[in-house]
Parts: structure tokens; sequence; C-alpha cells
């Protein structure tokens, strides 16, 4: 019999409402799943059935009002992440659980060079000077598989291919080496081609690094 990690996350019968105007949308009605350690899960459903809403609702990112999250549990290492007060959420996010969203051109500031916003991430939960978060940053883009990456940290993120952003952003998720990642349909934006790389690199990635992965997707 093949033994069974531990249990990293568990949803329980969670429940996440919004409300306008005196109407009651139940995005999220009741939904239960377990992602255990080094586990990849997939969660699988059509558009607008709750998925993306889900994912925010672990991070503490559902925005609240119109959204309200009614009734369920979130249990990260055995503790409710509903319980947590919003500046251990903060200490949560990236750390400990790391998102990568569906967009990478909106969740990228344009303002900002690419080294710049990966460093944010390190410097936010690990203490390391400038020369050794640079050099995090490099090994990041190298194991995301980004070519020449001394060059790639000073681009900008309109600089980039919408796949070599995608792959910013995998190495943002991966900078503080978190227990758990959640992917949020990150081959939405980009062509077959391309969704077949990201789809390979989150695989080896998950295996390289015995990863926890939550992978959302509306198709398998």
């Amino acid at each position: 019999m093949t033994a069974i990690n531990p249990l990293l996350l568990s949803v329980k019968d969670l429940k996440v409402f919004f409300y306008s105007n005196g109407d009651i949308a139940r995005a999220v009605d009741g939904i239960s799943f377990n992602v255990h350690e080094k586990e990849m899960v997939c969660l699988v459903g059509e558009s607008g059935c709750g998925k993306t809403v889900s994912a925010l609702s672990i991070l503490g990112l559902v925005a609240t009002p119109p959204g309200k999250i009614e009734g369920g549990q979130i249990l990260f290492k055995g503790k409710n992440l509903l319980n947590y007060s919003e500046e251990q959420l903060q200490q949560v996010r990236g750390n400990h659980i790391a998102m990568v969203f569906q967009e990478p051109l909106t969740s990228l500031n344009p303002v900002f060079k690419i080294g710049d916003q990966i460093s944010e991430a390190i410097r936010i939960h690990k203490d390391l000077d400038d020369e050794a978060a640079y050099e995090r940053c490099l090994h990041l883009l190298r194991d995301v598989g980004i070519p020449s990456p001394e060059e790639r940290l000073n681009n900008y993120p309109h600089q980039l291919s919408g796949g070599q952003r995608q792959r910013v952003m995998i190495a943002m998720a991966l900078a503080c080496d978190p227990d758990l990642i959640i992917a949020d349909e990150p081959t939405t934006a980009l062509d077959v081609t391309v969704q077949a790389q990201i789809l390979q690199l989150f695989q080896s990635l998950q295996e390289r690094r015995s990863l926890s992965l939550l992978y959302i997707t509306h198709d398998l």
C-alpha cells in the first residue's frame, strides 16, 4: 500500500456568497477538498463555477463587501485560516502559500523591472542582503527556464512575451519556498504551444521541488 503524505490543506464545506442590491450570488456553496504534502491536486470546473473564488478565499483575498465567507473551514497545517487576522494572513501569503494568477500582465507592475518585483517578495519574508537577493533572483529565473536571466532582471514586463511573463510569475511564487502553490488557470492567456510548455514546467517543478500544488483549470 502506498503511504499517504501528511495533510497540508483541507477545505471543508466552504461557502462564499456575494451580496448586491438585496440579491445573493452563491459563488461557492459547500466545496470540500484536500491537498497533501508533495501532492498535485487539480480543481476542475467550467467558467463561473467558483474555482477562483475558492482559491482567493484560501489566502483571504475575497473583497468584503460584497463577498463574505458564510461557512466552512480552511485548515492549513491544522489551523483554520478563517480565524487569522490580516496581519497573520500577510505572513502566510507568499511565505507559506503562493499564488500564480491567470493574467501575468495585469499581475506584474508595469513600471518596475522584473528583478525588483521578484526581489520584493524575497525581502518581505527573507533576511537577505542585496547581493544574496540578486543571486536568488537569477537562480529562480534559471529554474523556470528563462534564458539570459541577467538581462531579463533588467527588463520591464512589456518587454517579455506572454510565456516569459508567466514564468516570471512562477518564479515569484517560488521565491520564498512556499509549502503550497495555487495556480489559477495560469495558461488561459497563452497560445496552445506555450500552454503545453507551462504545464510541463509545473509538472517538473512539482517533482523536482516536491511541491504541493493546487492547479485550477476549466479543462484537463
